[in-house]
């Protein structure tokens, strides 16, 4: 009785989440809701939420989140400095004249600003706004244009400083804290945000590379569809305009992960760095007043208000789960799969995959992943190796049609001249990509992990 009240809990979240129902409200609301019936049925020992105000001052308490509003500080406010649009113009005089040189420039521009702001939504439509109208006028094919826009904006989720990493951080650490327990290890090892920005580096740079790569195939193989632009009508290169405006968002990301991988600062004071570095950034483009300032900390307040108050619906709905004993089912299936690790990795990841359909990375990180987590490290896996292979999972997930986030937000900013079905067969060659790198990073994890071992020496 009390596993398969488990097993409807989860689905009636599922349920509830797909009927529109605020997030938060849903995990909390539902997991009371089934916990009053468990107590009623005497299936549920109401002793388990004895412990809901422990891991709320937890929250309260946990340095390692003071990183999220102070990223996402940074993001907002470099959103409206205008760097993507002096980025973006510069970058068009330095490879428009190439055959698909456009599109290429996007690509840097964007995994720049995903470095830069690490929020998905922000820079696929900031992207969307700033190049598409451009692209099509240009002549470049529909499709093409609305894939590369959208792949670029899911690399704010592998490329750090990234609001994904900071919270799969987080939760990674006390899920490897959890395996070790379970087998026997009294003085765990830990995991941290840092570890997981560095591990997703080599990957996250290899697939803005493969991007570039796939894109000067096709302006080779189908010069029609990245047609190469006069070089009059561009302008000639004004390198100091180029120098300027590429110059301090790469300082900015430098002082952001140069700090941390250094061992100067840890990803939270390196947050703060980034803050300040934003705002003295839009200030020195000329970009910074009150009310930008008043709109950046309304933004900043929403978003962070939004996550933590998931994390807390999260965490009651953990707490009544665990009491059903659906950790113990889960468990108890995974370890039953045929295929051992690989099966029960396969399961997990596929899982994430279907879930980032209808749910925020948010809620993947903060219901799923602390139920899976200890499971598969417990088996053995690497934590900062499978922290990234998530990531990288739900960056796909994002992407894939019928139900990608990234794209949603660029249908927003799409003329209707262009039909959702050339968006979806434009996106079809990066989900391989990505699809690819998932595979080659299980085939050689030291893609993830050689660079935390080197910096760490571990």
């Amino acid at each position: 009785m009390a596993e398969f009240m488990a097993i409807a809990l989860f689905v009636s979240i599922c349920i509830a989440l797909m009927s529109g129902y605020p997030v938060a409200f849903t995990l909390g609301g539902m997991a009371l809701v089934f916990a009053s019936i468990g107590v009623l049925t005497g299936t549920f020992d109401i002793g388990y939420l004895h412990a809901l105000p422990n891991r709320i001052f937890g929250i309260m308490n946990n340095q390692t989140m003071l990183a999220v509003p102070l990223f996402v500080f940074m993001g907002v406010m470099l959103e409206k400095s205008r760097v993507a649009e002096d980025l973006l113009e510069s970058m068009s005089r330095l490879f428009g004249t190439l055959r698909g040189g456009l599109a290429i420039s996007v690509c840097v521009v964007g995994a720049l600003l995903a470095a830069s702001t690490g929020i998905v939504g922000a820079t696929v439509v900031t992207m969307g706004l700033l190049a598409l109208p451009t692209m099509l006028r240009r002549g470049y094919d529909p499709a093409i244009s609305t894939g590369v826009l959208a792949a670029t904006g899911t690399l704010g989720q592998i490329i750090p400083p990234s609001i994904i990493l900071v919270l799969l951080g987080d939760v990674m650490s006390s899920a490897y804290q959890q395996a070790q327990l379970r087998m026997g290890i009294f003085s765990p090892k830990t995991v941290s945000v840092g570890d997981l920005f560095i591990g997703s580096l080599i990957p996250g740079l290899l697939l803005v590379g493969l991007y570039i790569l796939y894109l000067v195939v096709v302006a080779i193989a189908q010069p029609k569809k990245l047609p190469a632009l006069p070089k009059e009508e561009l302008g000639p290169i004004e390198w100091g305009k180029l120098i300027g405006s590429l110059l301090p968002p790469l300082l900015l990301i430098g002082a952001v992960l140069g700090s941390i991988l250094a061992g100067y600062a840890t990803p939270t004071e390196a947050a703060a760095i980034g803050a300040l570095g934003a705002t003295l950034l839009s200030l020195a483009k000329r970009q910074l007043s009150f009310q930008r300032l008043k709109e950046t900390a309304y933004g900043t307040t929403e978003i962070t208000a939004m996550v933590f108050l998931i994390l807390i619906g999260a965490s009651l709905f953990s707490l009544v789960f665990r009491g059903f004993g659906g950790e113990a089912l889960i468990e108890d299936m995974l370890r039953s799969l045929p295929g051992g690790v690989l099966g029960a990795f396969i399961v997990v990841m596929l899982v994430i995959f279907l879930l980032g359909f209808i749910l925020d990375f948010i809620e993947i990180i903060f219901v799923v992943v602390p139920i899976v987590g200890p499971i598969l490290l417990a088996m053995g896996l690497d934590p900062i190796w499978l922290g990234v292979m998530i990531a990288i999972n739900l960056q796909t997930s994002f992407l894939t049609p019928p139900f990608g986030f990234s794209l949603f937000y660029l249908r927003g900013v799409t003329p209707a001249s262009v039909p959702t079905s050339t968006m979806y067969k434009g996106v079809i060659p990066f989900i391989l990509i990505q699809a690819a790198m998932l595979v080659v990073a299980y085939l050689w994890p030291e893609l993830v992990t050689w660079l935390p071992n080197k910096v760490y020496g571990s």
